[in-house]
């Protein structure tokens, strides 16, 4: 609560720091603030953005006090946002001015956009009239105001032109309210053709929109059923009822093809969010959404910390996605704090994928979710066939790493005119050099992980903390030549070996650190798409909803590779991934293949996948977490400390564990080295914490943060709650 004191009227506010409440400011007689202004306030020797907080204000001298500096010129942040905010941090066990940083991350957009200086018809003759000025002139009836570009651009002339009237009197100079960053859009636009069960999902998603209630439905389509285009018809309905939408998507960076479907639909694109936004685009869509004029956000996990200003319904595309995971200062996974933001906001959240999270499926099954079923492909087209090949029982060749049968099916494809795609989620070209005589193998010097070869940059990369290092002709250890050897594939070797078979072929490979970055990608996307290569080699890149028309063979290099550590979500992820990447076959409506080469052909995921019974999938995945008492049937929060030394980690770790207090519905295990122990030459012991469904976690940890030992020298502490990453 703001409130006048007998000493100095004063305000809480929330600065973007590790601050565990909001500060109390003075504010200067005549100034005006309410809860959610955004205003500059000194902190130290700094000036800050912060936020006008609920609650209480201590009362304090006047001369103990600093002073708000400035009131921007900005809507207020909603009482809904406030709520999650304070939420946020109360479940991650984050400070709340880390949490409200993320929705200070625009500072420019604080202040109004400028007006642009722009010109408008007058009654007004010129003295002699050319084509190009009655060009100009046709343009300009109507008196509409115009900029100088754009209607020299309109017009076909060029500025000259426009300037020469302008000196005559034609045109008179007028301001201009700053442009939309995109158009609005049109929900009757294009209506779409939808099949039965189609209808039937778009109709229950528009109800709950129009109810205008809080409410989650997970919309559970097979790949290719045209989940998008059911879910468009919520977007459609909260349009109408004059509210905002956000979009929430894992890659949008890489989702060229969204958008177009997005205009195609409605007219108009969607405003953009995520990191690849150019500084002056992200403020102008922060701002212009904290005063409503964009309608529509796509954007990565964290467009939920924008300002909107009338938000009506959130959609969450692939919400199984790992990438919604934040594990960086604030740990919150976006799926679900998308559900608790339109709790609080009382307004209907969509969730939607093919391979839904156990998480959700079981939601939907105890009543907490509804739930709508596509079966069936759009137009009827038919999933592909999905098959296993035993690496046992047909090898590749020596030094190669593609089975025979999945080679001979290649050659048929490309005879046929079709596309192959071949996935293998590991980057570079091999994931460890090492030096055939001496055995030397090379590690990164400040984490616990090898170096992955990059043959087409000639370095060796660490994936964890960036160090990278020109590739040696010699054995750094013994000094030997020509003797440093690669140890299994990645996509650039894989590459290699096809290129070998099929010299022939267009070949492209997609991966997220290729040269050329998101532009790069986007542009190898859609010549993907529109025919121009026979054989995509791709890490999970290409498992992220992709159309490719033509790609009717799917061939998965290394089926088993998720399954190999110790993630309690190892068969549910992997089944997830190899179910998405397969289904970037046939969508279309050609006959199509899925091949997966493992050894583990009667694992329950590779069954799982080939009968195309997910339903049995899910039944022994979800039974199998309630007998662990795992998520969602019980809770986990991971403790990651780290420091300089690994005595310090240790040190700080088994003092935690000692300090946490008994409970009979909580256990903590541990403190283990993490199983990678050093990341950026810190060394990284864990603790995890798994208790009932109904515990208190996160009082027990704060709690055991209370009493544990204090944070001394070099050591951090992290608390994960809900982990998805156990590395």
């Amino acid at each position: 609560m703001i409130e006048d004191s007998p000493f100095v009227a004063a305000a809480p506010v929330l600065v973007p720091m590790p601050a565990e409440r909001p500060y109390t400011y003075a504010v200067p007689a005549g100034m005006r603030v309410v809860p959610g202004s955004i205003v500059r306030v000194p902190l130290g020797p700094r000036q800050v953005a912060g936020i006008v907080w609920d609650g209480a204000v201590e009362k304090v001298d006047a001369k103990k006090l600093r002073s708000i500096e400035q009131v921007f010129d900005c809507p207020p942040i909603d009482r809904a946002m406030r709520r999650f905010v304070d939420w946020i941090a109360q479940y991650t066990l984050s400070p709340p001015g880390m949490v409200a940083r993320m929705l200070l991350r625009a500072p420019e957009a604080f202040d109004p956009e400028p007006w642009i200086e722009g010109l408008q018809r007058t009654l007004a003759r010129p003295d002699r009239v050319t084509d190009a000025r009655m060009r100009v002139l046709e343009t300009a009836e109507g008196g509409l105001a115009w900029t100088r570009s754009g209607l020299a651009h309109a017009a076909g002339v060029s500025s000259t032109v426009i300037d020469g009237l302008k000196a005559q009197g034609v045109f008179e100079t007028v301001m201009i309210p700053p442009r939309p960053v995109v158009a609005a859009p049109d929900p009757g636009y294009a209506q779409p053709s939808l099949m039965p069960d189609q209808r039937d999902a778009a109709e229950m998603l528009r109800s709950n929109v129009a109810a205008g209630a809080f409410g989650v439905t997970l919309l559970d389509g097979v790949t290719g059923s045209g989940k998008t285009e059911v879910y468009f018809e919520a977007v459609s309905a909260a349009l109408d009822r004059g509210k905002q939408v956000l979009i929430l998507l894992p890659e949008i960076a890489l989702t060229h093809a969204f958008l177009e479907r997005f205009q195609e639909r409605f007219g108009a694109k969607p405003a953009e969010w995520h990191s690849d936004l150019p500084p002056r685009m992200r403020e102008r869509v922060w701002r212009q959404v904290a005063e409503g004029g964009v309608r529509v956000v796509a954007g990565a996990r964290s467009a939920l910390f924008l300002p909107f200003r009338e938000l009506g319904l959130i959609v969450v595309d692939e919400e199984h996605d790992p990438a919604y995971k934040q594990e960086d200062r604030v740990f919150y996974n976006a799926r679900d704090m998308a559900v608790v933001r339109g709790h609080i906001g009382g307004f209907p959240v969509v969730l939607a994928s093919a391979t839904p999270s156990v998480e959700s499926r079981v939601n939907a099954s105890q009543g907490r979710y509804s739930r709508a079923v596509l079966s069936a492909r759009f137009a009827e087209a038919a999933l592909p066939d999905l098959k296993t090949i035993d690496m046992r029982r047909a090898p590749p060749a020596r030094g190669g790493f593609l089975s025979p049968v999945l080679l001979g099916h290649m050659r048929q494809t490309l005879e046929k005119k079709e596309q192959s795609l071949l996935f293998l989620n590991r980057r570079g070209y091999a994931p460890l050099t090492l030096c055939r005589v001496c055995g030397h193998r090379f590690g990164c010097p400040v984490c616990s992980a090898w170096l992955v070869e990059h043959r087409f940059r000639g370095q060796l990369v660490c994936h964890h903390c960036g160090h990278n290092e020109w590739r040696p002709e010699a054995c750094p250890e013994c000094g030997t030549l020509d003797h440093l050897v690669a140890c299994g594939p990645g996509v650039e070797r894989i590459a290699e070996e096809v290129v070998a078979h099929f010299p022939d072929a267009r070949t492209i490979v997609l991966s997220s650190d290729l040269m050329g970055g998101v532009r790069r990608l986007r542009l190898e996307l859609e010549a993907i798409a529109n025919g121009e290569a026979d054989i995509v080699i791709g890490t999970q890149l290409v498992a992220k909803g992709h159309n490719f028309p033509n790609m009717t063979l799917v061939g998965v290099v290394d089926a088993d590779l998720g399954l190999a550590n110790g993630d309690p979500r190892a068969a549910e992820r992997t089944f997830q991934l190899l179910s998405q990447v397969t289904g970037r076959a046939g969508r279309t409506g050609k006959k199509s293949l899925g091949l997966l080469q493992t050894f583990q052909p009667d694992h329950p995921v590779m069954r799982a996948i080939v009968s195309g019974d997910a339903e049995a999938f899910y039944e022994r995945e979800i039974a199998e977490r309630e007998r662990a008492v795992l998520p969602p049937f019980g809770r986990l929060a991971g403790v990651i400390v780290s420091a300089a030394t690994r005595a310090e980690a240790e040190g700080h770790a088994r003092g935690l564990r000692r300090a946490a207090p008994q409970a009979v519905d909580l256990f903590v295990l541990g403190p283990a080295e993490a199983p990678l122990s050093l990341i950026g030459g810190r060394h990284r012991f864990r603790l995890l914490i798994q208790g009932e469904r109904r515990a208190d976690m996160q009082g027990f940890i704060r709690a055991m943060l209370a009493e544990g030992p204090k944070l001394r020298g070099s050591v951090r502490v992290q608390v994960d709650i809900d982990p998805q990453s156990f590395l």
